[in-house]
């Protein structure tokens, strides 16, 4: 056979070959206790009554989306096209995913838009974990000083995850991964810190710039949940402060239109609608968690078609 044939024969059994490959779009979602999640899922009763959990939703509006969570029996449904990936939890999406098993964060939502728009399998990384700051323990390389330990954690985990997504979900092996996209939700812990809070803009574009370069994926999606916590009613100059950094990182030149701000005080619900009397959780309102998610995977499909 000539060899131009076989050149060919070649190059068409490789393009067979990434034509049938199973790729599943893997979003990785960062960040502290919010991206954790402390929205509430079943109704406590001793939790004001279970207003505002994700089960009090479901069951007060039956014509909501909240409502098309569960099934005919009341369980919550599991997707069949999107698995999350949570440090050491793993499975398909279904409410439940947060810092404990009853509670739920942005992924919910994130996930429910994410497995309706894109045609591919979706796998969900949670990286998360409780009172972390970018000053310190998100630290990204650029920013100089002491790298922080959870930036490595968190390259560690994603390369273990993204080199093999089926290591710790049989449903996915053989399956390969493609890295569609990075949430981000977290704050406080910049926003209680004056110092940490003055350098928050510039630790973000540094996190970004080296998050995309450590991880091989330049203009990789990136989008930004603001710190709105406390709502529009929002005064404290370092929380106005933060969101106005967090908001502005976005508008870099170099970032335009492959980094997205989510702002999300509109989402805020009182105490009197929620689980909870805790302003840094969201008060454990599940609407809230669910909608932050929601408006972050709708922002995530925008810059996806970009």
């Amino acid at each position: 056979m000539r060899p131009y044939l076989i050149c060919v024969l070649s190059l068409l059994t490789v393009g067979r070959v990434f034509a049938d490959e199973k790729q599943v779009a893997v979003f990785l979602l960062i960040g502290q206790s919010n991206m954790e999640g402390h929205g509430r899922v079943s109704i406590e009763a001793e939790r004001n009554g279970g207003r505002g959990s994700l089960q009090w939703l479901a069951e007060q509006r039956p014509d909501s989306a909240y409502a098309g969570l569960r099934d005919a029996a009341g369980q919550w449904r599991e997707r069949d096209d999107v698995w999350v990936h949570y440090l050491e939890r793993h499975g398909r999406l279904k409410a439940g995913f947060g810092v404990q098993p009853d509670r739920m964060g942005p992924e919910l939502g994130f996930g429910v838009v994410a497995g309706d728009h894109f045609s591919q399998p979706v796998l969900l990384v949670k990286l998360a974990w409780g009172g972390k700051s970018l000053a310190q323990d998100f630290r990204p390389p650029s920013a100089g000083g002491t790298l922080g330990p959870y930036y490595a954690e968190v390259l560690q985990r994603a390369k273990r995850v993204l080199a093999d997504p089926g290591a710790d979900i049989p449903e996915l092996r053989g399956w390969r991964a493609q890295l569609r996209g990075i949430g981000w939700h977290q704050g406080w812990n910049d926003r209680v810190n004056q110092a940490f809070n003055d350098e928050y803009e510039r630790n973000m574009a540094h996190f970004i710039r080296d998050i995309r370069r450590d991880l091989q994926a330049p203009g990789l999606p990136f989008v930004i949940a603001e710190t709105g916590m406390s709502g529009e009613q929002e005064r404290h100059p370092r929380a106005l402060s933060l969101m106005k950094a967090q908001a502005a990182v976005a508008e870099y030149p170099e970032f335009r239109g492959n980094v997205a701000f989510v702002g999300t005080r509109k989402f805020y619900r009182s105490p009197e609608d929620s689980p909870l009397k805790q302003e840094y959780h969201w008060n454990g309102n599940a609407e809230t968690y669910y909608l932050i998610g929601e408006a972050m995977g709708q922002a995530m499909v925008g810059l996806s078609g970009k």
